[in-house]
């Protein structure tokens, strides 16, 4: 790792937001490209979050400290990044599907994904399976559902139901998570994989779109 973006990674790892976004500024004005930031410093540290979670070392407090960190960050790096047509991951739209109005572990997959250097189209709660078709119709190549209640779980089968009446789903790998959603489950609906949390669903996203 260069020198320079070792003090946005330590930071981002402390979870301080106030010298991520120091550092970031920072680096900017020495002349650093944006690209090159996110892809050296904010997303290899919001990988090491992911390992530190899937070692028990960090837990969701954590995760959740540290990808608001990075989102300070980010925050700089977007208009450059977009002014420069940069990407480095693909586009994911993101919901909690209808009926569901809980939004905290989907928020942070969110952030856990554009940490990884994803574009992150974040629908928010309670949405339509039309919502999401539509999102997928403006170039989305990952679906990511989330449901914390066992009734609404159906919610997911009709999104993937709707993409497949569209004639979008060969064209978008669907992933499904929350507190009730199973592996089995995943299977049963047509989807293509299934994460318990945050750190899980960036590796199966990658796994997926490489």
């Amino acid at each position: 790792m260069q020198a320079s973006w070792k003090p946005i990674h330590a930071a981002i790892l402390a979870g301080d937001a106030a010298s991520v976004r120091a550092h970031v500024a920072a680096a900017l004005a020495a002349g650093g490209a944006a690209t090159e930031i996110l892809e050296d410093a904010l997303i290899p540290a919001m990988t090491e979050v992911g390992e530190l979670f899937e070692q028990e070392e960090y837990f969701v407090p954590e995760m959740l400290v540290c990808a608001r960190a990075m989102q300070e960050g980010l925050a700089l790096l977007k208009p450059l990044l977009a002014q420069g047509g940069a990407r480095s991951g693909v586009k994911v739209v993101a919901c909690t599907v209808q009926g569901d109005l809980h939004e905290i572990g989907k928020n942070l997959v969110c952030t856990m994904l554009e940490g990884a250097g994803h574009e992150v189209v974040n629908l928010g709660c309670d949405v339509a399976p039309e919502r999401v078709v539509a999102a997928v119709q403006d170039g989305a190549r990952v679906v990511a559902l989330s449901a914390l209640l066992t009734t609404t779980m159906p919610a997911m089968r009709h999104v993937v139901a709707a993409l497949q009446q569209a004639g979008l789903r060969q064209q978008v790998a669907v992933v499904v998570g929350g507190a009730p959603v199973t592996e089995e489950f995943a299977r049963t609906i047509g989807a293509d994989g299934f994460a318990p949390d945050a750190s899980r669903a960036v590796a199966l996203v990658r796994s997926l779109v490489g």
